[in-house]
C-alpha cells in the first residue's frame, strides 16, 4: 500500500527537516538514501528557493552537510517521535494554503448527502438513495463550466435536488477556500487532528500542488485535507471551522520538482492509494485517482492566483479527491468516520507515503513556531 524508498531514487525532491541543534527548520534535498541541508543565505526558506527561474537545476547542484538518513526521519511515527528531536517537516514554509473542493463526481454527490442530512449520518443513507436516483453517474464525465453541464443544473433544479455544491461541482466557478495558516500544516508522521466537536469525519487524498508567485506550477507533493462531515455538512458557513483547526492540514513528505522525469502530465494521471488502520483493527483502503478529476489542475491554479489575487509567496494547492468512504465501520447505515489512533496513510508512486496518526486537535501538539519565530530563528543564524 505505500511507496518504497525506490520512489525517491528518480526525480528531484525537497523537503524540510527541524534541526534542533539550530532551533529551526532546514531545507533538504533527497539525494543517495540521505538528507543533505542546502540552507543558505540565498535560499533560507522554501519560498525563496522556489521562486528561483533555476530552481531544479539548483537543487541538483546545491550541496551541503548530511543532516540524516532517509530511512531514519520517514520511518518514524507520531509515538516515537519527539518534537525537540530531528523530524520531518510540511515541506512548504512562506506559502499560502490553499484547497479546491469538489472538483470530483463522486465526492459531489457525498457533499450534497452530507448537505441535505445536515451533517446527520443516520440521514445519509436514505438521502444518499433519493440523489443517486436522481443523479447516477450522469455527472461523472460532464466538464464543468461546459454547455452539456448546464444542462444538468437545469433539470436538477427542475427536480429540487440542486445544490451550492453542485454549483462548484459542475458550474463555472471551482471552489477555492484556504485550508490553513502559513507554517501551520504538519508533516509525515505528525499527529493530525480532529475538531473536538466532530463525530462524523474522515480523511481526504489529495494531490497537492506547489506553485510560484507567477502562478507557475514548480512541483507537486501529497496532502490529507482533514474533513469534518458533520460540521461543513450543517452550514457551507462553518466551512472554516472544520476545515482549518490546529494539525488538521498534513502534507509531504517532499516536495517533487517538475523536471525532465516528473510533469503536470504525471499529475494528471496519478493515482492516490490511502489506507487507514484503527486500534479496533479496522482496516479501510481506498483510492483516488486524477483521472476523474472535473476541472484540469492548471484551470484550479489559474482560478487561485492571476491578475484578481497574487500570492507574493506563492501558494500549495489541494486539488480535492474522488474519495468519499461510505463503508460502515461500527453502526449500520452511519459510514465511515475516524477514531483516535487512526494511522493514514497516502501514497503514490511518484510522490511517496505520508502517514499520520488520528488525534483530536486539542491534543495534537500546539502550533507555536509562526512566521514571526521562523524570521527571528533564520536571523540568528545569519540567513537572513
Amino acid at each position: 500500500m505505500t511507496a518504497g524508498h525506490d520512489t525517491f531514487k528518480t526525480g528531484i525532491f525537497l523537503g524540510r527537516v527541524w534541526d534542533p541543534a539550530k532551533a529551526g527548520p532546514c531545507l533538504v534535498v533527497v539525494r543517495d538514501g540521505k538528507l543533505i541541508d542546502i540552507t543558505s543565505k540565498t535560499t533560507p526558506t522554501m519560498r525563496d528557493l522556489l521562486e528561483r527561474e533555476d530552481a531544479a537545476d539548483y537543487a541538483v547542484r546545491a550541496d551541503g552537510p548530511v543532516l540524516a538518513t532517509l530511512e531514519a526521519l520517514l520511518s518514524q511515527t507520531a509515538e516515537g517521535q519527539d518534537p525537540q528531536a530531528m523530524h520531518l517537516l510540511a515541506p512548504n514554509d512562506l506559502q499560502a494554503v490553499k484547497a479546491c473542493g469538489v472538483t470530483f463526481a463522486r465526492s459531489m454527490i457525498e457533499r450534497v448527502i452530507e448537505e441535505r442530512a445536515a451533517g446527520n449520518p443516520d440521514l445519509a443513507v436514505k438521502m444518499r438513495e433519493k440523489v443517486v436516483a436522481i443523479v447516477g453517474d450522469s455527472l461523472r464525465n460532464l466538464k464543468a463550466g461546459s454547455p452539456q453541464a448546464a444542462k444538468v443544473k437545469e433539470a436538477l433544479i427542475e427536480v429540487g435536488v440542486w445544490s451550492q455544491y453542485l454549483e462548484v461541482g459542475i458550474g463555472p466557478d471551482a471552489e477555492v477556500f484556504s485550508k490553513a495558516q502559513v507554517l501551520s500544516s504538519v508533516g509525515h508522521g505528525a499527529d493530525v487532528g480532529l475538531h473536538p466537536i466532530s463525530k462524523w469525519n474522515n480523511p481526504e487524498p489529495e494531490i497537492v500542488l506547489v506553485v510560484s508567485s507567477a502562478g507557475k506550477v514548480v512541483g507537486a507533493t501529497l496532502g490529507n485535507d482533514v474533513n469534518l462531515r458533520d460540521v461543513e455538512g450543517r452550514s457551507a458557513l462553518l466551512l472554516g471551522k472544520a476545515k482549518d483547526n490546529n494539525a488538521s492540514c498534513s502534507i509531504g513528505p517532499f516536495i517533487r520538482l517538475f523536471d525532465a522525469t516528473y510533469s503536470i502530465d504525471d499529475v494528471r494521471n496519478a493515482e492516490l492509494r490511502l489506507k487507514v488502520v484503527g486500534d479496533d483493527g479496522f482496516v479501510l483502503d481506498g483510492r483516488s485517482s486524477m483521472k476523474e478529476i472535473s476541472r484540469d489542475p492548471l484551470d484550479l491554479v489559474s482560478q487561485t492566483i492571476g491578475r484578481h489575487h497574487q500570492y507574493p509567496d506563492g501558494l500549495v494547492l489541494f486539488m480535492g479527491t474522488l474519495f468519499a468512504p461510505t463503508e460502515d465501520r461500527d453502526t449500520p447505515g452511519q459510514g465511515f468516520t475516524h477514531k483516535i489512533g487512526d494511522r493514514v496513510t497516502i501514497s503514490n508512486d511518484e510522490l511517496g507515503s505520508l502517514t499520520n496518526r488520528v488525534k483530536l486537535s486539542t491534543d495534537c501538539p500546539p502550533w507555536v513556531f509562526g512566521t514571526s519565530h521562523l524570521m527571528r530563528n533564520l536571523a540568528a543564524r545569519k540567513l537572513l
